[in-house]
């Protein structure tokens, strides 16, 4: 079954990568995937599928309904692009300054097509599959507004499966894991107020670099001392902007963090300890601290079952020397986790290559591309979970 499935797959492959070049040559930002998703919308229709438009902005469901089976099947696809300057010098390389496909939604959305056209024409299942082609994955949020439009009350799911590429990783090899998969991240601005002056004469000011400083250095005491040593947990202070001269002491400094935790009491923890060591630091420095805390993307915590299910499915693709059944967690983040708090389902990896190979360039890097190898493998993997799922 699964050879002749790769076989059928790998003869449509040229198809294919040329769509996924297209889309590559022609990234959009999250919110505005407007011809990526008009594109997907006329493929699937073209195939039969019903379509619905619109979805948290530009997103939108393809559903296929066959015989008289119960079951219903989600299988989701990004499509946005990142604010990155492409310098991989490829034919198909962005036209468009300053946007280009840096992390392979691309090639995601071309291996979701892919096993939608076979699917439509050979498929051979009983219930209703749903393929969700889902806007602003890259920090915007689109599943959160996709569900908000109603998306699982439109399009009821008892599972829901989603697939990214990685590099550093053996081109086409499956990485499965279940439980907490890629981490949550939390976002804060921090804005030190003090009384600026002379830095001649700082004995008539308040200082908010001071404070900045010792901030910084204190933070990293919250993982280390109030975090259990056997829990992942990540604060990084990415910016700190305070005045422009060397002889003024201004009046104010921002930090910038990032925190991320695999643990949903341990995401809990961080955000109560930061705040509170943030507050008293600066009060110990005489300055104001004020703090913009924004929640960002859950902890992804794949379900057991489905991800036992989704194992099986690989193991008779690619055989066991191609599987990793649990791979290590990830400490990136992904919006599918709001899925994954709704429906039960599992997020797996798909080797982009490791090594030198240019499939081996990571994610969020103007050198990176898609690996076109990848498509009939990850199109033949979505086919053999919907009919196995869909039974």
């Amino acid at each position: 079954m699964s050879t002749l499935l790769l076989d059928a797959l790998n003869q449509k492959a040229d198809e294919f990568i040329s769509l996924r070049r297209d889309i590559h040559r022609h990234p959009e930002l999250a919110f505005d995937e407007h011809r990526t998703s008009a594109l997907v919308a006329d493929k699937l229709q073209s195939w039969g599928y019903a379509v619905e438009r619109g979805l948290g902005g530009t997103g939108l469901v393809g559903r296929l309904v066959r015989g008289d089976g119960s079951r219903r099947l989600g299988l989701r696809a990004d499509m946005d692009a990142l604010p990155i300057h492409e310098a991989t010098g490829l034919p198909h390389a962005s036209c468009h300054e300053g946007v280009m496909h840096a992390c392979g939604h691309d090639g995601h959305t071309a291996m979701l097509l892919a096993a939608a056209q076979h699917l439509a024409e050979h498929g051979d299942f009983s219930g209703t599959l749903n393929l969700i082609f889902q806007p602003a994955e890259e920090g915007g949020g689109g599943a959160l507004r996709m569900m908000d439009d109603g998306l699982f009350e439109k399009y009821p799911c008892d599972a829901v499966f989603a697939m990214h590429n990685m590099p550093g990783i053996a081109q086409g090899r499956l990485v499965l894991r279940e439980g907490a998969a890629m981490a949550s991240s939390d976002y804060a601005t921090v804005t030190l107020t003090g009384v600026g002056g002379h830095g001649a004469m700082p004995h008539r000011a308040t200082d908010p670099v001071v404070a900045a400083a010792s901030i910084v250095m204190a933070l990293q005491t919250v993982v280390s001392r109030n975090i259990d040593p056997l829990q992942m947990a990540v604060v990084t202070v990415g910016a700190l902007h305070a005045g422009k001269a060397n002889n003024v002491i201004p009046q104010s400094a921002t930090l910038e963090l990032s925190v991320r935790a695999l643990d949903r009491e341990v995401r809990t923890r961080l955000e109560q300890r930061i705040k509170a060591l943030i507050t008293a630091q600066a009060e110990s420095f005489g300055v104001a601290a004020q703090i913009d805390w924004r929640p960002g993307y859950a902890v992804l915590v794949n379900t057991p079952d489905e991800t036992a299910f989704a194992r099986e499915v690989a193991l008779e693709l690619v055989g066991d020397e191609r599987v990793t059944l649990q791979g290590p967690a990830v400490t990136g983040s992904e919006d599918f986790a709001f899925m994954l708090e709704r429906v039960p389902g599992s997020y797996l990896f798909i080797g982009n290559g490791d090594g030198d190979s240019a499939g081996a360039c990571m994610v969020h890097n103007p050198g990176y591309d898609f690996n076109d190898a990848n498509l009939p493998i990850g199109a033949a993997y979505w086919a053999l979970l919907a009919q196995r799922f869909l039974v």
